[in-house]
């Protein structure tokens, strides 16, 4: 009996060892890099992550006028937004015209369950 038991339990553990690594890799959150560029109310720029299909490929950027002296995305007003999709090697977004003011301006991508929120550095809009 005892020889049927232990195969068994050795097949449990392993299994189990394989399962934790798995949830342990799955549990770490990749860095998100944002970028923004602008021109005459037009928004456009790249997502781009260490792991790009679950990171970059449709990930939801939203364009914000920074009010205030610093990016405060919970102050600042919401401007446009753009799911990013692939363009030749590298995740694209692209809000089109806006008709945004002159202004300071930001993208940003929220944080997912695998992905580290990111925002781009501010940029001014002349038009």
């Amino acid at each position: 009996m005892r020889t049927k038991v232990l195969p068994i339990v050795l097949a449990m553990v392993v299994c189990g060892s394989i399962w934790a690594a798995g949830v342990a890799s799955a549990g770490t959150v990749a860095e998100t890099t944002v970028t923004i560029k602008t021109a005459n109310g037009d928004f456009w720029g790249t997502v781009d992550s260490s792991r790009p299909r679950m990171c970059a490929r449709n990930r939801k950027i939203v364009v914000f006028k920074q009010l205030g002296a610093v990016q405060d995305p919970s102050v600042d007003e919401r401007i446009a937004s753009d799911i990013a999709s692939l363009s030749g090697d590298r995740y694209e977004w692209s809000t089109g015209n806006t008709g945004a003011s002159n202004g300071k301006y930001y993208a940003r991508a929220g944080r997912t369950t695998y992905c580290k929120a990111d925002s781009s550095k501010t940029v001014r809009s002349v038009r």
